[in-house]
């Protein structure tokens, strides 16, 4: 039996939630306008070329059909929640339809959250709220979110504080959501204490995403994966052990002649590559030469201290990968999750929600949308059900796809075109050049 017939055995004896009749998990964009001009976000790229604009109660309806069946519905989207003057009666109307274990809750920036606005979101029926969070002192945090300071965050905090007690509410959840990156990484321990302090009850660490060229050398990862830094190590220590300076590999790969050293060397990491390929490691040899040890070890210990003050303070700490997950997973259509942006069109992920450029591979990687439909046009169980969103969900979850941050030839035409078709393995979803499923990106959901 193939593969691919034992795991449509699998989804059929027991459906994952990407095979049920309805979404599990709605991303909705309440709005793309934003009141900040934030260092890390896509809509501070020069190419950026979207049009803004807020989710209306008509849209909003339209969603109807799937809120009886959903577990979370997640409002927001590349824009400021806040903005919509709408959001309370879009969580309210969803907490009327939803199942009663299924939670409303979206990201902010907390900057509009007065008091008033707290207690109308928990009146409304908000069940979690994260606020953004990327410095512990007052220059950094300024630096990053361009135009908001640390005391906007505290004073928002102290709002939803100050609702939960007038509302009797003191099942809202708090959150924080901090982007690392090398500027303000050793920061994120201060950060968590100060959040536990001020009545924060989660925490959700992400890693940068580099939208433009620049960003690349802010980033506190490395798109190299775990298993092939764990065997390319084994084997380095082993080129240690034997005296075999596989550092020379490259400057000695292409003579005609080599001496016996030199062909023991090339032997040696010819051998590296073959065990790579035996275990279906994804494996950069240039890459994992040059890899800057000392950042992966920084943010390491400083994850570290994150999760002893998160164990100390009782906060419950969601942390990224450090590198790369060679063992993919797409948690968005796992999950089944669906994403609906301002104007109603149905997409299947964060990454293919806007038009950005990405470099998040360390090249540049024209991101395009991937449309479903619009359910200003058609009913929402019926894009989901359709033949084109379940195929493309079904191939996803096989993860049959190329390690475009690993490969040799990358980048290639295939992922930098303008128009993305196929790629090298002739698959119709770019998700090979994602890095969501490598745990590197974290978000609410």
């Amino acid at each position: 039996m193939s593969v691919q017939s034992s795991t449509a055995l699998k989804w059929d004896a027991a459906p994952v939630p990407a095979f049920r009749e309805h979404p599990s998990k709605l991303f909705v964009e309440t709005t793309s306008r934003c009141n900040l001009s934030c260092v890390m976000c896509m809509k501070q790229n020069p190419e950026w070329t979207a049009c803004d604009g807020d989710l209306d109660m008509q849209t909003f309806t339209a969603l109807e059909p799937a809120l009886p069946s959903l577990e979370a519905l997640v409002l927001n989207g590349v824009g400021e929640p806040l903005l919509n003057t709408g959001l309370e009666r879009f969580i309210a109307e969803a907490k009327k339809l939803m199942p009663s274990h299924g939670w409303t809750g979206f990201q902010t920036n907390g900057l509009l959250l007065t008091n008033m606005r707290a207690v109308s979101l928990l009146n409304a029926g908000l069940d979690r709220i994260c606020l953004s969070m990327d410095g512990a002192d007052a220059g950094t945090f300024g630096a990053i979110r361009a135009g908001s300071q640390l005391y906007d965050l505290e004073w928002a905090l102290k709002a939803l504080d100050s609702a939960k007690r007038v509302c009797s509410r003191p099942d809202l959840k708090v959150g924080v959501e901090y982007v690392v990156m090398r500027d303000n990484l050793r920061q994120l321990p201060a950060a968590l204490e100060w959040a536990a302090e001020r009545g924060a009850s989660f925490a959700i660490v992400s890693h940068l995403h580099p939208f433009d060229e620049p960003h690349l050398d802010r980033c506190a990862y490395d798109v190299c994966t775990d298993e092939a830094l764990q065997l390319f190590q084994t084997w380095k220590a082993k080129a240690h052990l034997l005296g075999v300076d596989i550092n020379r590999y490259f400057g000695i790969l292409w003579k005609y002649t080599k001496s016996f050293e030199e062909q023991r060397i090339v032997a040696f990491v010819e051998a590296i590559k073959a065990d790579a390929q035996d275990r279906g490691i994804a494996f950069d040899l240039k890459r994992l030469f040059n890899m800057d040890y000392s950042r992966i070890e920084e943010t390491s210990a400083v994850f570290k201290e994150a999760a002893a003050v998160a164990a100390r303070t009782g906060l419950e700490l969601r942390l990224p990968e450090i590198v790369r997950r060679e063992r993919k997973r797409c948690s968005f259509v796992e999950d089944g999750g669906a994403f609906v942006s301002w104007d109603g069109r149905m997409h299947p992920c964060y990454q293919l929600w806007h038009h950005c450029r990405s470099f998040a591979n360390g090249w540049l990687h024209p991101v395009h949308p991937r449309v479903f439909g619009s359910v200003r046009e058609r009913d929402i169980l019926d894009i989901w059900n359709s033949k084109e969103f379940r195929t493309y969900r079904e191939n996803v979850l096989r993860h049959d796809y190329p390690s475009c941050s690993c490969c040799n030839f990358a980048p290639c035409d295939l992922v930098q075109n303008d128009k993305f078709d196929l790629d090298c393995y002739a698959n119709a979803e770019p998700c090979g050049g994602c890095l969501w499923s490598s745990g590197v990106y974290r978000c609410l959901d």
